[in-house]
């Protein structure tokens, strides 16, 4: 089954016809005959959508929906709403009770499942990355940056014609809690790169413009590109085009609504979307900021050891590239923290990894993998080049004492450095370069300490 479905209808042959429908498409269906039975069974067993007759004898489905959207377990259910009343006051207070859709009696079976496979796919990648974000993954922080007060929304209307999109933007102005503007298609196309924050957070789109099915194309390249992709959109199609309204709804559209088109209803179509997409962002940046935290050095902001291991093993893995790795390590760092305190030993560590980080290339790697210990990878690299570049991170901590701050004075401090050469060829994993990195700098410390021992390549 691809999802479970509550239909409630206090008509039972309504209930039994919908189910068919609904298994023909291989859906579990779950029937309610009133409201309050509606609601138990959603909080007992949540389903994935729920179909909701609005004239019920117990309560109304607007009310069903209200106390629906009101409950945390089951807020987050899709709802459409059935019903035999096609009145524009009817409609309005469906969408403005929470539901995601307003169907009138007797439904197109073509528009419904589509919508119903449209909500799905909406719930589901929303459950997706709830779930990545779980506390059990260590990622119930919330996104750094957060503070509740959000840049105000981008609608961005793209219409058939200039009168069009004038039109549109002075019914629209003032009614959705953002700003409004008319984009041409091509600026759409071209305008915005790879998690563009300036892209617009609703799309409406008219399916024709300048030529047939032209805001469907543009619909389709709108969400195969990155900087776009998670904008929500809003199609405009022509009256009773119920067939397109299908294809646009499969295409990726997140609602759908036919022209001439009401201005109320489509502010609210639209706040909704809007809210729906602040919600996916704020879920997206709460599990980056969380993967951030797994990879990251808390105290230095460098990758920590796990990441360093990966993509060493990964640099390993790109046969025909000779690889430098070095092991530094802070020269009586105990001394450090016995003197002077842990906050200085902290203070210290944070400015070895800026100078450090200030150092390294693009595409070189560099991590704390223990207390005092960093980790740096140099691809193609020879023996010359790691050996001068290790001499210049070692004067790059040597050179210029610390101010830890306080009344601590400044502090001199040196690094040890042992390297190991990978070369084209040689049998070697990330722990046996490691190891001989390690040697290296075993060897660096017998002899003195604040310098660069080269380990010998192992004999084949």
């Amino acid at each position: 089954m691809t999802g479970r479905i509550l239909v409630v209808d206090d008509v039972a042959t309504n209930r039994i016809v919908m189910k068919v429908k609904l298994a023909t498409a291989c859906y579990a269906v779950d029937q309610a005959d009133c409201g309050t039975a509606a609601l138990d069974a959603a909080r007992a067993n949540p389903p994935d959508l729920i179909l909701l007759d609005v004239v019920m004898p117990d309560m109304s489905g607007l009310e069903v929906c209200r106390r629906l959207k009101a409950q945390p377990e089951t807020a987050d259910i899709p709802v459409i709403l059935i019903t035999a009343l096609a009145d524009r006051d009817s409609k309005m207070a469906g969408l403005e009770a929470g539901a995601d859709d307003f169907l009138t009696k007797p439904v197109d079976e073509v528009t419904l499942l589509a919508r119903v496979r449209s909500l799905l796919r909406a719930r589901d990648t929303a459950r997706e990355l709830k779930q990545r974000g779980e506390p059990a993954l260590g990622f119930a922080e919330a996104a750094a940056g957060f503070t509740g007060k959000e840049k105000p929304g981008h609608i961005a209307l793209i219409a058939s014609g200039p009168k069009g999109a004038v039109l549109w933007k002075t019914v629209l102005d003032d009614r959705v809690g953002g700003a409004v503007s008319i984009l041409p298609r091509d600026a759409a196309l071209g305008s915005f790169g790879t998690d563009d924050d300036d892209a617009p957070d609703v799309f409406v789109i008219a399916a024709d413009l300048a030529h047939r099915n032209e805001g469907l194309r543009l619909l389709s390249d709108l969400r195969s590109r990155p900087g776009t992709r998670n904008a929500a959109t809003v199609m405009i199609l022509p009256q009773g085009d119920s067939e397109r309204a299908a294809i646009a709804l499969d295409l990726g559209a997140h609602d759908i609504l036919y022209d001439p088109f009401d201005a109320q209803e489509l502010a609210i179509r639209i706040r909704a979307q809007l809210g729906r997409k602040r919600q996916a962002d704020r879920l997206r940046a709460s599990l980056k900021a969380g993967l951030d935290m797994a990879v990251t050095d808390s105290l230095t902001g460098l990758h920590n050891r796990r990441y360093g291991m990966f993509q060493l093993e990964q640099m390993l893995a790109r046969s025909g590239r000779r690889l430098a790795v070095m092991l530094l390590d802070i020269d009586h760092f105990k001394q450090v923290n016995d003197t002077h305190g842990h906050f200085a030993g902290d203070q210290v560590l944070d400015l070895v990894a800026r100078r450090l980080r200030a150092q390294v290339r693009a595409g070189d790697l560099l991590a704390r993998i223990g207390g005092e210990e960093f980790l740096v990878a140099l691809p193609d690299s020879d023996s010359a080049t790691a050996l001068a570049r290790a001499e210049q991170l070692r004067a790059a901590i040597a050179d210029h004492s610390f101010a830890v701050g306080g009344d601590t004075p400044p502090l001199a401090i040196t690094l040890s450095v042992g390297i190991a050469l990978a070369a084209p060829g040689m049998a070697e994993t990330a722990q046996s370069l490691l190891d001989r990195a390690d040697a290296a700098l075993y060897g660096a410390k017998a002899h003195g300490r604040d310098q660069v021992t080269l380990s010998p390549l192992p004999v084949a």
